[in-house]
């Protein structure tokens, strides 16, 4: 919806009710992404797209069904249906479309979500999608930082989608969920498309090396938007590095700078000095370890290069407390080897910092395997993942 969110809220703010309808789901080859919508005004005019063109004409009825009747619906198109040519979907793909009528009595929280956004501040969506009970179908929870507002239904389903909901949150990930008709883990009947309104948490990894190749592929999966940082060009190429989004020719520490005065950073925001070099990797850290907003800064090293860092990060004139936030060696002890396994280690730690996990097996845990937001994460914003 937050590509039509102003034609919505005009409707939403005159009293009036819109149909709208959202790819939720997308199978194979689809000409929109999961989160793409349709809006259609009480006076049938019509904002955004679902398919590029191909079944427009009959999204644009279903939206106008539900916003005239009230009642919300699941619908899919796609090659397996009977009437795939005949809605024009012949891209081979399959698109599952929930259409709901959005008003201020259905969805009173719109103009608040609206807010967040406008403000960068990070917000899930949650909406019941489809359930074995009618009536459960079209409620939802909207997720903030620390806030749920909201039912879907019940209090164990609530727990559970909110918890999955921040993960999805802050990763940036839009993506339907299934449980059991309860909020059962293990079970099935209820799907849940939880719509995330967050930037994308940055990484900056810092020494174009193939320890940074493979963590870039493991941040990826995450969701995090990637940047390599080297000074040297013939290392730093897009070619060594086609999980990053972006790879940059410049000095570690002067780059850091740049970002730090532009406003790119925050609390999400991830630093790897993978750079094994102190001309490098000891001006950025200078940088790095001075920010409060940020995340997570780890180093790459052995221990005697540890000890020498130090040294030098304490000549530079850094405190202890600053120090106290570096990760360095950086990584969990998983007796990690090769650039994969590191890599492996590296996005452990950040996950374990984030969420104030033990990095221990859950074997040897009792408990909740989802650990509650830590302090130090609430503090940094880490719990928002």
């Amino acid at each position: 919806m937050r590509d039509v969110m102003d034609e919505v809220l005009a409707v939403w703010r005159n009293g009036g009710t819109a149909g709208v309808a959202t790819v939720v789901r997308t199978i194979k080859s689809a000409p929109r992404t999961a989160g793409a919508a349709m809006v259609v005004a009480p006076d049938g005019t019509v904002a955004g797209s679902v398919s590029g063109g191909c079944v427009e004409a009959a999204v644009y009825e279903l939206a106008g069904e539900v916003a005239r009747n009230g009642y919300p619906q699941f619908q899919r198109y796609g090659i397996t249906d009977d009437d795939a040519f005949a809605v024009g979907l012949t891209c081979g793909g399959i698109i599952d479309i929930f259409a709901e009528p959005v008003s201020r009595s259905t969805f009173p929280q719109l103009e608040a979500i609206a807010d967040d956004i406008a403000a960068h501040r990070p917000t899930a969506v949650a909406t019941v999608i489809t359930h074995p009970d009618p009536q459960r179908v079209g409620r939802r929870l909207v997720i903030g930082e620390s806030t749920v507002d909201g039912t879907l239904g019940s209090a164990r389903a609530d727990a559970a989608v909110a918890d999955d909901a921040r993960g999805l949150l802050g990763a940036g990930r839009t993506d339907v969920l299934t449980y059991g008709p309860d909020g059962e883990r293990q079970g099935e009947g209820m799907e849940v498309f939880v719509a995330s309104h967050a930037p994308r948490p940055r990484m900056l990894v810092f020494g174009a090396i193939d320890f940074a190749a493979a963590l870039t592929r493991q941040a990826a999966l995450l969701g995090y938007r990637i940047t390599v940082c080297d000074a040297r060009p013939v290392f730093a190429t897009p070619a060594r590095f086609p999980a990053a989004d972006e790879v940059v020719v410049d000095w570690p520490d002067r780059y850091l700078r740049g970002q730090v005065a532009a406003g790119t950073l925050d609390e999400r925001t991830a630093i790897c000095v993978l750079t094994h070099d102190p001309k490098f990797d000891v001006p950025v850290l200078e940088v790095a370890l001075r920010l409060s907003k940020v995340g997570y800064v780890g180093a790459m090293g052995s221990r005697p290069t540890h000890l020498d860092r130090l040294a030098r990060l304490r000549e530079a004139g850094l405190t202890e407390s600053q120090l106290d936030r570096l990760s360095s060696p950086i990584g969990l002890d998983l007796g990690a080897r090769t650039p994969e396994e590191t890599a492996v280690s590296i996005i452990g730690e950040i996950i374990a910092r984030r969420w104030g996990g033990g990095g221990r097996p859950l074997t040897e845990i009792d408990g909740r395997i989802h650990h509650e937001a830590s302090r130090t994460a609430t503090s940094t914003g880490l719990d928002v993942r």
